[in-house]
């Protein structure tokens, strides 16, 4: 008898991931750092539509938040971008927050 594995996409795998809420922390956080260094909005945007998409997709984020979905779609398309207290609003409905740290907490800062 072979021992046959079911191999997965990477997208499957990522989205098996991110329902892991240390995992989608994890992944925010270098998604959040990676946009303070590059100011690149659109990959921090899809990191949190990623984190959206395995915790029950665009439609519950937009009853979670009381939102409109077509705007959450723009806002993940880049071709918006949100306010801070729409992006808040994303955020809590994921059941995350956002918070400061003092530059000197992390390694690798002035």
């Amino acid at each position: 008898m072979v021992n046959q594995k079911k191999l997965i996409s990477w997208d499957e795998y990522l989205n098996n991931s991110l329902q892991n809420s240390s995992e989608a922390i994890a992944y925010l956080e270098t998604a959040l750092e990676e946009y303070q260094e590059s100011g690149n909005t659109k990959n921090l945007m899809r990191a949190i539509q990623r984190v959206a998409e395995a915790n029950g997709g665009i439609t519950k984020l937009a009853q979670d938040t009381k939102l409109n979905r077509q705007n959450l779609y723009r806002i993940f398309s880049n071709q918006t971008s949100p306010k801070f207290d729409t992006l808040t609003k994303i955020l809590r409905a994921l059941g995350f927050t956002l918070s400061i740290k003092s530059f000197d907490n992390i390694p690798g800062t002035c």
